[in-house]
């Protein structure tokens, strides 16, 4: 027997800066968070150690889970299809080629529908919207290599990117919320930025606009004498950096700005929040800030009342620090969407 009867489930997420884990009592709901674990993307000796010593990985050594990961260069984007061309073999290597500046060939790609996150099926002839999502196809051989060196056996991989999107979708729907929300990503290089409903991904545009972009800003505002200087302290923890914040975030809030206004007069709709999931702790601030350059306030998520209402329960253990909007990605990896949310209770 593959699985021994003391087999838990596992789900893990590996971002830009951290590594999000969960240990459940089993692999699909209804089921028990019965451990959260974070660790720093650099401390791999930590995070091997926890998996060498935990409980709950059965007979074969390794924790089997359901995994997810967020390259650098992932592609989540939605986009109206030509219905004319759709059955034409090329005609969406050529969207991936020519829309989104992608090598088609090089990347594994999957289609789904924005508004349920279910698989985009071709053949039905009114369906126009399309998420396209996809990552390095060789990317995805060197995350199952270094799965299998933390003894961590891959069932499931998706890109973080859209767990977040689907555990997002099923929040608003649970709220009964009326109101859009900006997600954003911001990395390094890139913000991966998002317009969000109960009815799906409403809009989704990379900012070639980052953290990276910040640190000359820094160093010049601070008059330090290298960017190495800068980044060092930007990270740290040790200096308030709110007081030049908007000066900071001023070229990715224009192009926020940008496509927020896009949308508003498309839609006729205003957002509402502003949700940043990929920050790490010491740079939690920006979303305030940025929220504070759009008029709009971050996002506080009820994690309890949602997770129950999809057969997720927190172990008491788990309970005294209830987990923050960083992990929402990792609640809808281990979710599952089919039945959907149950609505709450006003």
């Amino acid at each position: 027997m593959l699985f021994g009867t003391k087999t838990k489930g596992f789900c893990v997420e590996f971002g830009e800066q951290t590594v999000l884990l969960a240990r459940l009592s089993e692999s699909q709901v209804p089921m028990v968070v019965e451990e959260l674990k974070e660790f720093s993307i650099s401390d791999s000796d930590g995070l091997a150690n926890y998996l060498a010593t935990c409980e709950g990985k059965g007979p074969t050594g390794f924790a089997h889970a359901k995994c997810s990961v967020l390259p650098a260069r992932r592609l989540i984007r939605r986009h109206t299809l030509d219905l004319k061309r759709l059955k034409e073999p090329t005609y969406l290597n050529e969207v991936i080629a020519q829309q989104f500046r992608v090598e088609a060939e090089k990347f594994t790609t999957l289609m789904l529908n924005p508004a349920d996150g279910t698989e985009f099926d071709a053949t039905k002839s009114s369906q126009k919207e399309a998420l396209f999502c996809g990552m390095p196809t060789e990317e995805i051989g060197m995350w199952q290599e270094k799965f299998l060196e933390f003894s961590i056996y891959p069932e499931r991989l998706e890109l973080s990117t859209v767990a977040t999107l689907g555990a997002l979708v099923s929040y608003q729907k649970f709220k009964q919320s009326k109101t859009p929300l900006l997600l954003l990503e911001i990395g390094e290089d890139t913000t991966q930025s998002f317009i969000v409903s109960s009815e799906g991904v409403e809009i989704s545009r990379p900012i070639p606009n980052g953290i990276a972009a910040m640190i000359p800003v820094v160093q010049r505002e601070l008059g330090l004498k290298d960017e190495e200087s800068a980044k060092k302290l930007f990270h740290s923890n040790s200096f308030d950096f709110t007081s030049m914040g908007a000066t900071l975030v001023k070229k990715l809030l224009k192009e926020l700005q940008s496509s927020i206004g896009f949308y508003e007069v498309q839609t006729g709709q205003s957002i509402g929040h502003v949700l940043s999931t990929q920050l790490p702790p010491s740079l939690a601030w920006l979303s305030g800030t940025i929220g504070a350059g759009l008029g709009v306030t971050p996002l506080k998520v009820e994690i309890v009342p949602w997770t129950q209402s999809l057969g997720i329960t927190l172990a008491p253990s788990v309970q005294p620090a209830v987990p923050d909007e960083r992990w929402l990605g990792l609640f809808g990896l281990m979710a599952s969407f089919q039945n959907g949310p149950a609505v709450e209770k006003t």
